[in-house]
């Protein structure tokens, strides 16, 4: 799977495009957020750098390196800084109460690394810290507006609702919204929107 998006990221061009995911800055305006935030499964670093350009300290998780190298990239050309760390989720290390933001956009993992990865964010993020995802949902597949071809890689709600259950709930939402993100995310989508502020 590494030299599969090893891969895709070659290629000069964004192909999520450089501006950040709508859902994030439209979060980012209302939380206004400041402190150590990190992007996981970044893929070409468009949100770490918009992060970064809010004021955030940020770092860039992601297990390919070319896109780690766009993300360098996108930042310099932007004026700001990003930490970039090559990071397989399977094997992430999740420090306490580390982050005060937490941030997946469309970060799509088997069920069982799905489940890990959430219960990581869970533990690292600091009290009073938020996570903030976009995902496609398990209905996304009919869709054909990008993501996923394989349910197994999709969310449903209640991974969300479940774990994050003893947490303060900001926003909570699952249905249809446009997303035109660079060449492989256009149209009408099916998706999950999340924003938790760890108690």
């Amino acid at each position: 799977m590494t030299s599969f998006w090893n891969t895709r990221f070659q290629d000069e061009n964004y192909i999520y495009g450089t501006q950040p995911n709508a859902f994030l800055s439209e979060s980012q305006k209302k939380l206004q957020l400041s402190g150590d935030a990190l992007a996981i499964a970044e893929g070409e670093g468009r949100n770490a750098v918009f992060l970064a350009e809010q004021g955030m300290n940020v770092t860039a998780w992601d297990y390919a390196e070319s896109g780690l190298r766009k993300t360098e990239k996108l930042a310099a050309s932007r004026d700001v800084t990003v930490k970039t760390e090559l990071v397989d989720l399977n094997e992430a290390s999740w420090t306490k109460d580390r982050w005060d933001e937490i941030v997946c956009i469309f970060g799509h993992f088997p069920k069982e690394l799905r489940q890990k990865t959430l219960l990581g964010v869970k533990e690292a993020v600091k009290p009073g810290g938020f996570f903030v995802a976009e995902v496609y949902s398990i209905h996304q597949i009919p869709y054909k507006s990008g993501g996923p071809q394989a349910l197994e890689l999709l969310y449903s709600p209640e991974e969300f609702l479940q774990i994050y259950a003893d947490w303060r709930i900001v926003h909570f939402f699952m249905g249809e919204e446009v997303r035109h993100e660079g060449d492989l995310h256009n149209g009408l989508s099916h998706v999950i929107q999340f924003i938790g502020q760890k108690r």
